[in-house]
């Protein structure tokens, strides 16, 4: 799981989408939207947050709508807390 998650944080486009789903949910024609490259890229990077569990992915009718997995980054958060920088063994 952590591997995935670093991948897809490794990617600046993908830290863009994170930092847009942080303000509120959004589909995935408001997230390409924001960018010059292709819908089929945004694609791309939205199947490899979800893959990483990032990103939550809900149908509301026609559309998909996209959300930070909270739970995750908290778990992520937990495990980067858990090297003690202070103590050498």
């Amino acid at each position: 799981m952590i591997n995935d998650v670093f991948k897809a944080l490794s990617d600046p486009t993908r830290r863009k989408i994170l930092e847009m789903l942080k303000e509120k949910n959004m589909t995935a024609g408001e997230i390409a939207d924001a960018f010059t490259i292709s819908k089929p890229s945004v694609s791309f990077h939205l199947n490899i947050l979800k893959s990483s569990e990032l990103v939550l992915a809900e149908r509301d009718g026609q559309n998909i709508v996209y959300s930070i997995n909270t739970t995750l980054f908290q778990d992520v958060i937990s495990w980067l807390y858990g090297f003690n920088y202070g103590e050498k063994k």
